[in-house]
């Protein structure tokens, strides 16, 4: 009688009763951007126009939900809250996964999945035990429990983790009141049956005879797209080597999350949260392959769970041009080029101007002399001028030893790598308001069967409650 109840609540709060009787899914893909609203897929998709490589698959899809994003307690969402409505189909504290605003432990549509005889995987290219994978299996008041939040992943018997490590490193500690049962985190887990993995060649090779999987390529996040090689599986690898691992009688539910494209949208870091919009565009694309083959009883729904940086698709400087192809000439994040400019602050004390432009050229694609009307890459007087005073800047910053002089009263950060990147940004015509989340809505597409449910304008926690109610049929 409770699950009738359950089932006709859920059913009411999606409109499905008006909707008709609905067909079982046997195998059920959501995706997650985060930090994805409209302007990151908007300006990958455009990027991937240019590019000659056509539309986002995601932006292909049939049906189309403008998603409302706020939080219990704040319009302007964190991922923790988020991930918590998208995956439990309530609104909670932000900060708080897997549990409503009292404390009360929430349940997932992954865990009524596994509970109705489905196999489970969870994917990102952040941490498994980040906010948004958490809030599919965890309970925790504080999304930065990394160690009680691990003990949760182990207890929640998924069949298939794989992303970066357990992030527990400062949390593996004697002090933390569950260290006395659990112990080590990753010994924990393995007592509860999983394997851990730790490359790319492991990974790649496994079988699902193997049972029940995590991976540990890292104990942080994934590399960005843009700075990735080889050691590591991309986001599409690890949604394929899941399909191989969860495909069964009776079927799956996976949830793959584009972690990275969030926090290139709190460095306003153009080029790298492209890259990883493109990342999760080709993990979308294994699963519409795979539905190919499954066409009657697959589902496959993409969303973001809030946006990041307020990025927009124009900027002054530009009139109403954009140039999204211009971010092709980016080979490296900004974080990887402020750790590439140390490296070379540390070899020659000295270092001028001069001798950074090449490591700049490289990074950035920008030129310092040259035709712009040839190549728009090649730089203004007023643009060098403005990139030099950064790096004069950085220079007296790095000998200042500000951790050791208190009087040093200038700017207490490097420089350059901001004006590179906000100089990028320009010249694409791609602007920012933020450096962190937004409250704009977010867009979530879908292909499949019952895809007609994501339509018009939704809650984000209607996304779980529709997701419950095949699970609950």
């Amino acid at each position: 009688m409770k699950k009738l109840l359950f089932c006709l609540l859920a059913l009411a709060s999606t409109g499905l009763l008006a909707q008709g009787p609905k067909k079982p899914v046997k195998y059920l893909f959501l995706f997650i951007g985060d930090g994805m609203s409209v302007p990151q897929r908007m300006i990958a998709d455009e990027f991937s126009r240019k590019d000659g490589k056509g539309q986002l698959a995601m932006n292909t899809m049939p049906h189309t939900a403008t998603t409302r994003t706020c939080s219990f307690d704040s319009l302007v969402t964190d991922s923790a809250a988020a991930a918590t409505a998208i995956a439990c189909g309530d609104k909670t504290k932000n900060h708080y996964s897997g549990v409503d605003p009292n404390g009360k432990p929430l349940y997932s549509s992954a865990y009524f999945a596994k509970k109705a005889g489905y196999k489970v995987g969870i994917i990102s290219t952040v941490t498994i035990t980040h906010a948004t994978p958490a809030g599919f299996y965890a309970h925790r008041k504080d999304r930065g429990d990394a160690y009680g939040i691990s003990i949760d992943l182990a207890d929640s018997g998924f069949d298939f983790f794989a992303g970066g490590g357990l992030d527990v490193n400062d949390h593996s500690s004697k002090k933390h009141k569950q260290f006395a049962t659990c112990g080590d985190p990753y010994e924990y887990v393995r007592s509860k049956g999983y394997r851990i993995v730790k490359t790319k060649q492991e990974f790649l090779a496994l079988k699902p005879s193997a049972g029940k999987v995590m991976t540990r390529f890292t104990n942080g996040p994934l590399e960005t797209t843009i700075d990735a090689n080889d050691s590591q599986p991309t986001l599409a690898e690890m949604v394929k080597k899941g399909i191989e691992m969860l495909d069964c009688e009776k079927g799956f539910f996976m949830m793959a999350e584009g972690g990275r494209i969030d926090w290139a949208g709190h460095s306003n870091d153009p080029a790298t949260n492209l890259r990883d919009v493109l990342a999760l565009d080709d993990a979308v694309k294994v699963a519409l392959k795979f539905q190919e083959k499954h066409p009657n009883d697959t589902l496959i729904v993409v969303t973001g769970d809030h946006e990041t940086g307020g990025m927009s698709m124009g900027f002054a400087g530009t009139g109403y041009a954009l140039y999204m192809d211009r971010l092709a000439n980016q080979t490296m994040s900004t974080g990887r080029f402020g750790d590439k400019m140390g490296e070379l602050f540390k070899a020659n004390p000295n270092l001028t101007f001069k001798d950074a432009k090449s490591l700049i050229t490289k990074a950035y694609g920008f030129k310092f002399d040259g035709d712009r009307k040839v190549n728009p890459m090649v730089l203004k007087k007023e643009e060098i001028a403005e990139l030099e005073k950064a790096f004069v800047h950085d220079v007296e910053f790095r000998k200042a030893k500000v951790s050791e002089n208190k009087d040093y009263d200038g700017e207490r950060r490097y420089l350059l790598p901001d004006a590179c990147r906000l100089m990028m940004s320009h010249k694409c015509g791609i602007g920012w308001s933020s450096g962190s989340h937004t409250a704009m809505p977010v867009l979530t597409t879908a292909k499949g069967v019952n895809s007609e449910l994501f339509s018009g304008f939704i809650e984000n926690t209607d996304i779980s409650k529709i997701m419950k109610s095949f699970y609950e049929l």
